[in-house]
């Protein structure tokens, strides 16, 4: 257990790699410019598994009500993800109302994105085992149980290791950023 990841803790676990033709390290470069320029990046993901309004900002927001903070903690993987490099030009927080995106920030191919701060490497390791899911139709199943096949980030509440009937899953965890408010996004490329 760590400073981050530690019983009690909320993560937003996540697997990274390739994305948009951009790879990792393109990208962590560019997120790390847009924080120092802005002040705050876009991390761009898709799927359904953490949708903005059902998922991270309920989950995010319960631990903002108890002033503790949200970690997206990335575990680095080989990945094959060679969608067009199509720019998001315009975010909503709701779905509804739609802002101009900053021009320092440049979030590619995605749906939705993660509101970042301090990207930073960080070694550490996530035992999915102990962890739970915090929200949605699957709250409280077994992170281990929960990422797996196409599930590759959720929502996590971390838990004390079970000595009996454990299923533990031990994932790298490589990059670790502070979720902001309001923490997650819609994106629209027009």
């Amino acid at each position: 257990m760590s400073d981050i990841i530690h019983p009690g803790a909320g993560v937003l676990y996540m697997k990274v790699g390739t994305h948009a033709k951009e790879g990792l390290a393109e990208i962590i470069e560019r997120k790390r410019r847009e924080i120092d320029q802005a002040g705050f990046a876009m991390w761009g993901y898709g799927g359904s598994t953490c949708y903005p309004t059902s998922m991270v900002q309920p989950f995010a927001r319960a631990f903002a009500a108890k002033n503790e903070p949200i970690h997206l903690v990335m575990h680095k993987m080989n990945s094959r993800h060679y969608a067009e490099q199509v720019r998001a030009a315009r975010f909503s927080v709701d779905g509804q109302k739609w802002e101009t995106i900053p021009e320092a920030i440049n979030v590619l191919g995605s749906r939705f994105a993660l509101m970042i701060k301090d990207l930073r490497e960080h070694e550490d390791e996530l035992d999915l085992g102990a962890t739970r899911v915090a929200v949605g139709r699957n709250e409280g199943r077994l992170g281990s149980r929960y990422v797996q096949g196409q599930a590759d980030k959720a929502c996590l509440i971390v838990t004390e290791p079970e000595l009996v009937n454990a299923e533990h899953k031990k994932v790298k965890i490589d990059l670790v950023a502070e979720l902001i408010d309001p923490y997650a996004v819609f994106l629209s490329e027009r």
